[in-house]
């Protein structure tokens, strides 16, 4: 095997809103239970962003301990991509308001829309500048305030959803195009936009000029989550030519404990190697898989050298998988 550049996760944090919302909360404002909501989400509580903090805010904390986990300033950074669907403004890119506020030196910054699939498609979108020595140092970050974005008059929605942010940094590193490489090994990234209508937001700039709120086919979003995410997850281990039996941890988006359970018995996987972290989350869309991996790098589950595979699936419908070794 000839040498080659791959693009190493070296660092990875996370950051979440002081406010918690319980579904105790929930209930006093819709009608709803705990026990409705848990039975058939897994999730007790989520957090919830205050007033004044915008989802910059939450993706510059993020990004601060990830930068201090890899050892790096922002001052080495050349590349921030943030996976948004709940940007401060129309624009300019989140990014570029997270370089601002770090202090990051210029270099490339913009924001990337695939809503829960988002941090898998920012992460691909790394490896083309990383692999290929476009870029030096770079700064991955899911970020979310999808609590701004929801009907709390829709029990079927409203207690689904939370706000947070993770972040990652990326960094070239030479491999022998093996397995054994550290970096990203493989990654698919799917999207069928005919199935727009399960999973959207009533609302843009060119349409009706208000920002709209989420709107779910809750059903047919679990069968098309279980299905395609199974695919994605066999698509990337078998491009990479690696066994779903040689991986150590699987990285799931965080959508719904159920979807979790589902992909899991239909690819045979034990469930004690699914990072689960939806029960406090809830789903932070694009956050979701940086939070719920430095969750499980911080209490020593994943460790350096490990094979972990990230999947994820949402609106448009979007989806994808990520195989990488830390």
């Amino acid at each position: 095997m000839s040498a080659v550049l791959r693009t190493a996760v070296t660092g990875v944090g996370s950051y979440l809103p002081d406010q918690v919302l319980t579904n105790q909360d929930l209930a006093k404002i819709v009608d709803t239970s705990d026990e409705w909501i848990f039975e058939r989400t897994g999730i007790h509580e989520r957090r919830q962003a205050a007033p004044d903090q915008a989802v910059s805010d939450l993706a510059v904390e993020a990004a601060r301990k990830a930068l201090a986990a890899a050892g790096r300033t922002a001052e080495d950074l050349d590349l921030i991509i943030v996976a948004t669907t709940t940007p401060d403004l129309t624009f300019p890119a989140t990014a570029a308001i997270v370089q601002r506020k770090l202090g990051a030196p210029m270099g490339i910054a913009f924001d990337v829309q695939a809503v829960c699939s988002g941090f898998v498609y920012a992460l691909s979108i790394a490896d083309g500048f990383i692999a290929r020595g476009n870029a030096k140092c770079g700064l991955i970050i899911g970020a979310e305030t999808m609590t701004r974005i929801l009907d709390w008059t829709d029990r079927s929605t409203c207690v689904l959803f939370g706000d947070g942010a993770g972040a990652v940094v990326v960094e070239p590193a030479m491999g022998q195009g093996t397995t054994a490489d550290r970096g990203i090994l493989s990654f698919v990234l799917r999207c069928e936009g005919e199935k727009q209508d399960l999973l959207y937001v009533d609302g843009g700039v060119s349409t009706t000029g208000q920002i709209g709120k989420l709107r779910m086919q809750g059903h047919q979003v679990f069968r098309h989550a279980v299905i395609n995410i199974a695919e994605a997850i066999e698509a990337a281990a078998d491009k990479a030519g690696v066994d779903l039996s040689e991986v150590d941890w699987f990285v799931p988006h965080q959508a719904n404990q159920r979807i979790l359970k589902g992909v899991a018995d239909r690819l045979g996987i034990d469930e004690a190697r699914v990072v689960s972290t939806v029960a406090k989350h809830a789903n932070t869309s694009a956050a979701s898989i940086p939070l719920a991996m430095d969750v499980a790098i911080r209490d020593g589950r994943i460790k350096p050298g490990q094979l972990v595979l990230l999947e994820a699936m949402g609106g448009g419908l979007t989806w994808g998988a990520c195989l990488l070794r830390l």
